[in-house]
């Protein structure tokens, strides 16, 4: 499970005191965060501060991990749709060969196209889930590939290059053609809705009465994880990703630097993982993978850590399907310990929760937190990244062996430093009072936020004996109903003087700080992601919705949150930090009974009640007010490069460079990292 940051949360509104410090304690001169902007994305970049501090050996493992995580790169793009290959072997080639005018509009619209492209890896918007399409002509793309270097598109076996262009009309300029990769609207068949390349041919039904037969209870593996559903002679069957199987050619290479990396495994436990995941990229079963997630959560020593493989499973509707991506990071000593402190007291958490008796852990197992520097982000998770990581994901391996918590210290330091004088605080938070305390806490209770939904929030709970997988029972609803539950589990926290007492925070304002953000994040700024006519689709946009707006709602009758409108414009004005604790607690309880006993139409209720519509008169309001600001609703990363200093043919050193061109890094990916052929 991961955190992603949204616009306008308390991390956005960090204070430039922190920035600075974090600044110049990597380099004199001050680092520029911010490169290209264009539509609705700003791109950023980051900086790996303590890699210089590593051993040769450590910088050799960080480095040959950061090569298995791109050579994976092109599976996301597969994954999310399969034409994505196709469209982007062709617009790369356009971008790079293209003879004509590079100065007018129609190129530069092309040049957004492709930008979009790229951070979406695909052409449905990364967060939204729609089909985009270029704002210039069908006819002026005819005319670019004309002009372009025919050898580079990805034409079939005597097709013609005119034949080529009208193939790619539909694919790339009907907006109906795919228009929505993952769907969730309920009531609907959300397996042939979806676009994404994860099933072929087959209903949800289908796909649901296949892996019926599969056990789902005890320590079964995650059913359909890596693979795609198809139907071959009138009966379905599963196209496994790994060596030999689909993806063959790129998880090969995944395996050939993970194996150059294994003698430089800092210890027999990371080694020993490193080994499993190269055994089950081998095999392809699942109880392979399952192996290597024990091992991967036993490793508790290491310096430098990786996430690598099909993972989480947000763009799958029915929640089953894993999408591929890569983190390699370095531990953040520092950081590590506030939220260590954290993990220390998950019993205590668990133990005073609000929940139902029946559905606390007795015994919660090996919670191991930690900050982490990113070095390489790769696959679901670039360009726009997480901000939090709780791994693994199995139900069973989490309760039996523990699970790993992290937050990613220099993405959020980034953010933080590109948000801060956004102005969106000024233009979206009611009263000095509450400006004043996000300004001073807005960045310890984000990070706090974020440290307790992965590291407590994931880790709480248990399933009822007997209960299947939360991906059977609750279906389509699982993921933003476990990130809900995530969240929830932080609010309530984070106004307890537990906090306090074990030094990770000074006082109860933090809390506040913290409620603030997240109803006015929740109720009001996160609109500014949608466009007119929209309702909520993303799981996590979903659950802030969900949990902000069942408690408003739920605490009317004492007007705990205030909706105030001043001069034409609404804000949220909380009036009682107290009750609505109480409320976060009660929703937390029910939002665990209903995945602990499977409850789906309970669950169901909730999202579509709370979680889904939007007020489209509010929608346009602050649309229009964000627009005045000139700030850019989503942001992502250039990836930093490591670069092999040579000796010979002896590695010497690894230096870290810091790119600050996105176009430039994608065509250079595109060059260097391109393993699967285009499927036509």
């Amino acid at each position: 499970m991961k955190l992603k940051l949204f616009a306008l949360s308390a991390a956005l509104v960090a204070g430039n005191s922190i920035v600075e410090a974090q600044t110049t304690k990597t380099q004199t001169q001050p680092f520029n965060i911010t490169a290209e902007s264009f539509a609705d994305l700003q791109i950023l970049r980051y900086q790996v501060p303590g890699f210089e501090e590593l051993s040769l050996n450590q910088k050799k493992l960080a480095y040959y991990l950061s090569e298995a995580a791109l050579a994976g790169r092109d599976i996301i793009y597969d994954q999310k749709g399969k034409y994505n290959l196709l469209v982007r072997k062709t617009i790369e080639n356009i971008y790079t060969t293209y003879k004509g005018d590079k100065t007018s509009k129609d190129w530069n619209n092309f040049k957004i196209y492709t930008g979009r492209f790229w951070f979406s890896n695909g052409f449905h918007h990364h967060y939204g889930n729609d089909k985009f399409v270029p704002a210039h002509s069908f006819e002026y793309f005819s005319q670019l590939v004309k002009n372009s270097a025919p050898t580079g598109f990805p034409l079939n076996k005597g097709e013609t290059l005119n034949a080529f262009i009208q193939r790619l009309k539909p694919i790339i300029f009907d907006p109906s053609f795919q228009p929505k990769m993952v769907n969730q609207a309920p009531d609907i068949d959300n397996v042939k809705a979806s676009s994404n390349n994860f099933y072929e041919g087959v209903t949800q039904k289908e796909v649901e009465d296949f892996y019926a037969k599969f056990e789902t209870k005890g320590n079964a593996p995650s059913w359909g994880l890596n693979s795609k559903v198809l139907k071959q002679n009138g009966k379905l069957v599963e196209k496994t990703w790994k060596i030999g199987g689909m993806y063959g050619p790129a998880i090969e290479k995944i395996v050939f630097w993970l194996e150059k990396a294994i003698p430089f495994a800092e210890n027999a436990q990371q080694k020993d993982a490193l080994q499993k995941l190269v055994k089950y990229y081998r095999s392809g079963y699942l109880k392979d993978f399952d192996e290597y997630n024990i091992a991967w959560v036993a490793d508790t020593a290491s310096r430098i850590d990786v996430v690598n493989g099909f993972i989480e499973v947000y763009n799958d509707a029915i929640g089953k399907k894993g999408s591929f991506e890569s983190v390699v990071s370095l531990k953040d000593l520092e950081a590590t310990k506030r939220i260590q402190a954290i993990a220390k007291q998950a019993q205590w958490f668990e133990d005073n929760s609000p929940l139902m008796p029946a559905h606390k852990k007795k015994e919660v197992k090996g919670i191991t937190a930690k900050a982490i520097t990113v070095i390489m982000e790769s696959g679901d998770a670039a360009p726009s990244t997480p901000i939090g990581i709780n791994l693994p994901n199995s139900d069973w391996v989490r309760k039996e062996h523990g699970s790993k918590s992290v937050s990613l210290s220099n993405i959020i330091h980034a953010y933080n430093l590109s948000s801060s004088n956004s102005g969106s605080l000024n233009e979206f938070a009611y009263g000095d009072d509450v400006k004043a305390r996000i300004i001073k806490y807005g960045a310890l209770s984000s990070d706090l936020h974020t440290d307790m939904h992965e590291c407590i929030g994931h880790a709480s709970g248990q399933i009822n004996p007997g209960i299947e997988t939360p991906d059977k029972t609750l279906k389509n609803y699982a993921s933003a109903l476990e990130e809900a539950r995530a969240d929830l589990v932080a609010l309530y926290y984070i106004m307890d003087p537990k906090l306090v007492e074990i030094g990770v925070m000074p006082n109860l304002e933090v809390g506040k700080a913290e409620y603030d953000s997240y109803i006015m994040n929740g109720l009001i700024s996160q609109l500014t992601r949608l466009k007119l006519g929209d309702n909520l689709e993303e799981a996590h946009m979903r659950n802030r919705q969900l949990n902000a707006m069942w408690a408003y709602q739920m605490g009317k009758k004492d007007n705990v949150i205030e909706l105030v409108k001043e001069n034409g414009k609404t804000y949220t004005k909380i009036n009682d930090y107290n009750k609505l604790r109480d409320l976060f607690g009660q929703l937390l309880r029910e939002i665990q009974r209903v995945k602990s006993e499977g409850d789906f139409e309970a669950g169901k209720n909730l999202i579509e009640n709370y979680g889904v519509k939007v007020d489209q008169a509010l929608l346009k309001e602050v649309l229009d007010r964000y627009a005045k600001l000139n700030v850019k609703a989503y942001k992502g990363f250039i990836q930093p490069k490591l670069v092999p200093v040579l000796k010979g043919n002896d590695i010497i050193d690894i230096k870290v460079t810091y790119p600050d061109s996105f176009y430039k890094q994608m065509v250079e990916y595109g060059k260097n990292y391109s393993f699967l052929p285009v499927m036509n």
